[in-house]
Formats: structure tokens, sequence, C-alpha cells
């Protein structure tokens, strides 16, 4: 590696490939001043980037929204997300694999100022994924509960951006962190129905029937479309619907999608347990199973390894 060293991951920043420690933004850099940024996130299995060119045509979209130009076109980021998986390849352990994080800020906040040229800060790292943290919600399904800050409406700023601007989830994150630790939050909107978690969307199962919320009150995950997807393939009816908390609390089966997660069972909805507390149910077992064969690694196998 030009930067001489071995054992510290290397990012890409503005151009440039340089250590971790040593990448830096400005104090006056807009995506730290007021969030005014967008990201995206893909994830490896085997050491490869899964559905790369997705999650960049995502991330372009986000910035077309905010109306921030890159300077790089989609086939660039794809190459330079590539070249910094391959850069730190060898500093990942035996069964791990990496999320990868692409970001772009409008830049250098110098209105009156020098560097008022600057351009946008674009940022591509990696980091291990959490396996060992988030292994039990594999061996025991999801706690969802739903939090009593709602999720930031449509009308005020459309969720199908990944923006930076992410003080709504965290404050209700927080917020089941004092209630139940261990718990994943699910917002409801304005109008009382579900909606997502940060960086997840939930599905519920009942009769053989899945159903998801509206894509227009969510960010429509990656992993969300390719669960869709696996629906259809196996014959399953699935529909984009207002769901309830009970909904949720009458479910047979239910089940979140995320980048890192995949598909991964939900045990319960705000204490009670899911259906009869099978974990998974078969529905979701049929999906997860699935979801192993198209991404051609058993990524719960994967997670269930670093149990302690």
């Amino acid at each position: 590696m030009s930067d001489g060293l071995s054992n510290e991951r290397v990012v890409y920043l503005n151009g440039e490939y340089v250590p971790e420690s040593r990448a830096q933004i400005s104090i006056s850099d807009r995506g730290f001043i007021y969030g005014d940024a967008v990201f995206d996130t893909a994830r490896t299995f085997g050491g490869k980037c899964y559905r790369l060119e997705e999650h960049v045509d995502r991330l372009m979209r986000s910035l077309r929204y905010v109306q921030i130009d890159p300077g790089l076109s989609a086939a660039e980021f794809c190459a330079i997300a590539e070249d910094v998986i391959e850069r730190n390849l060898h500093l990942l352990d035996p069964n791990e694999d990496y999320w990868v994080y692409l970001r772009v800020t409008r830049g250098p906040n110098y209105p009156d100022g020098p560097g008022g040229d600057a351009g946008p800060t674009v940022i591509v790292t990696c980091v291990p994924l959490p396996f060992a943290k988030r292994a039990p919600l594999f061996r025991d399904g999801i706690d969802v509960v739903v939090p009593a800050t709602r999720r930031t409406p449509p009308e005020a700023l459309n969720p199908a951006a990944k923006t930076h601007n992410y003080l709504n989830l965290i404050v209700a994150g927080l917020e089941t962190q004092k209630s139940a630790p261990d718990a994943w939050p699910v917002l409801l909107d304005t109008r009382g129905f579900l909606t997502e978690g940060s960086g997840s969307n939930i599905f519920l199962v009942q009769n053989d029937k899945v159903r998801t919320p509206k894509a227009q009150y969510v960010l429509p995950g990656v992993s969300r479309a390719i669960s869709m997807d696996l629906c259809r393939d196996l014959g399953l009816d699935i529909q984009e619907d207002d769901l309830s908390p009970f909904d949720a609390t009458t479910a047979d089966e239910a089940f979140i999608t995320s980048t890192s997660l995949c598909l991964c069972p939900m045990r319960s909805f705000n204490g009670t347990a899911i259906g009869d507390g099978t974990v998974p149910g078969p529905v979701t077992a049929k999906l997860i199973a699935a979801y192993a064969a198209e991404v051609k690694t058993d990524y719960v196998a994967q997670y269930l390894s670093h149990l302690p």
C-alpha cells in the first residue's frame, strides 16, 4: 500500500486514499454543521460487495433530491467502493464481512470567505459488520418496540432520500433504550401506522400473506425490494399497505430487513410474542433460505458463529 500501513483501514476522501486515522474534514463542513449530506450503505458477502450498483443508484437519487453535485458518476462511485474494499480485505478476520459507507456532504460552509468553491466532501469507508453484537437477534428473534416519537412525515422531508438527518430516528432509539435496551424501535407515522426503524423495514405475515408499509412513508430499502421479489418467487402474496400496531400484535409472523441483517425474524411486538412464538416462523424460514441462496451465503450461520 502506498501509505506504508498494513494494519489500519484505508478510506477514500476527496480523491485520495488515506489511513482512517488521518482522514479529516473541515469543522466548517455542512455535513457536520447542518447534516447537509446524504449517504448509502452496502455490504459484502465473502468479501464481495452485493448489489453495489443499486445502492449507488439510490445514493445518486438522494444527491439529486438535495441538489448536491458529487463530481463523480455512478460508475466512478462503484469503482471507488470496490477499490476501498480491496485495499482493506487483508484486515478482515475469517467469517467476517464489511459494511461499506458512501457519504457526500455539500462541503465546507464559506459563504463570504475563501474556499467558497471547495465543492462537496466525498467519503467512502468500510467497517466490519457487528456480527457478535447482532448474533443473538438470529438466535432469539428481534423484539420490536414502538416509541412515542413519530417518524418525520414525507410532507416535511421525503424518506426516500437517505440523508444525514437521522436525529428523528436517533431520538426514537434513545427513547426505546430506556425502557427496552435490547429492543429494535419501529416508528409510527403521524397517522398512527407503522413506518420503519433505523436503516430497516418491517414485514408482517398473516395467513401466508406478507405485508409491508407503503413506500411513500419509508426509505424503500434494497433488502426490502429483494425480500419482496423473493416473496413473488415463492408464490407468496406480497402487498404494501398501511399497517397498524394491531396488525403487528396479531400477526402470525414478522421480520425485519436491512442491509446488514438481510432478513431477520421478529420475536415480539411491544412485549407481545408474535404468533405462536416460533422463531423463525415457516414463511419467514422459507424467505431466509431464499435470501441465503440469493446472496450465496448462509448469513444466519455466519451471524450465529459469532455467539459467545
